[in-house]
């Protein structure tokens, strides 16, 4: 089964002759993969800019945000090397279930890869509250490892699922978010990325606005927050 061509736009937030930022939407891949996607991230850049480029980290399909590719071969390898060392600060928003700690760092080693026998490895992630809604609540994750579904893994791990999580998280509050808050999607994005660039030395940071649609389940999940007094607000089925 083939992907269908997604009609939201990606959009450049950076750009020059040695890298580019852009803002994926969510549903789109980054690169081919198991899937036989045709559109995905990598060739949509590509046939913007008509040039070969390199993906140099990745976010999950559903993942909406700042998304990193080097123009050549030599800077994709170097910011490579900046995102495995630790060097490239990524952060995201995220709408949990329930009410984390005002800040923590979950510190939970994670499967390197999908496979049940993968090892474990090293994983860290910092996490702050920024908003409740009743019970739940927007938090900003900062992931210091750079393990596959790291932040929602981990926040499963805390007892926070994320929502829109068809893998990790509940589907009673995504079925509630479908229904009631029009959520029809994972609610998370990567809402800036900062870095020295590899080849200027500059201080580089770059903000990918909130989507629309999340944007709008936020307002309708204030707006049902603010009449939790009749006990019918946001409870879930």
């Amino acid at each position: 089964m083939v992907t269908p061509r997604l009609t939201a736009r990606l959009r450049f937030l950076f750009r020059d002759e040695h890298l580019v930022v852009v803002d994926k939407p969510s549903g789109l891949a980054v690169h081919r993969g198991w899937a036989p996607d045709r559109d995905v991230a990598l060739f949509r850049v590509r046939d913007a800019i008509g040039a070969s480029v390199w993906p140099v980290h990745r976010l999950d399909r559903g993942t909406s945000g700042a998304l990193v590719f080097g123009l050549n071969a030599d800077i994709a390898a170097e910011l490579s090397r900046m995102f495995a060392a630790g060097q490239i600060d990524k952060r995201y928003l995220a709408l949990v279930r329930g009410v984390p700690p005002e800040a923590c760092t979950i510190d939970h080693p994670l499967r390197t890869d999908d496979a049940p026998d993968s090892p474990r490895g090293p994983a860290q992630t910092e996490l702050r509250r920024l908003r409740v809604f009743g019970r739940y609540s927007l938090v900003e994750a900062r992931p210091l490892t750079g393990r596959l579904h790291q932040v929602r893994r981990h926040c499963k791990h805390l007892a926070c699922p994320l929502l829109g999580d068809v893998r990790y998280g509940k589907g009673d509050h995504n079925r509630l978010f479908r229904e009631r808050f029009g959520l029809q999607r994972l609610f998370l994005h990567a809402q800036s990325i900062a870095f020295m660039h590899p080849v200027t030395g500059a201080a580089l940071r770059v903000e990918a606005p909130l989507p629309d649609e999340l944007s709008a389940c936020l307002a309708a999940l204030q707006a049902a927050t603010d009449l939790e007094a009749d006990g019918q607000s946001v409870k879930p089925p």
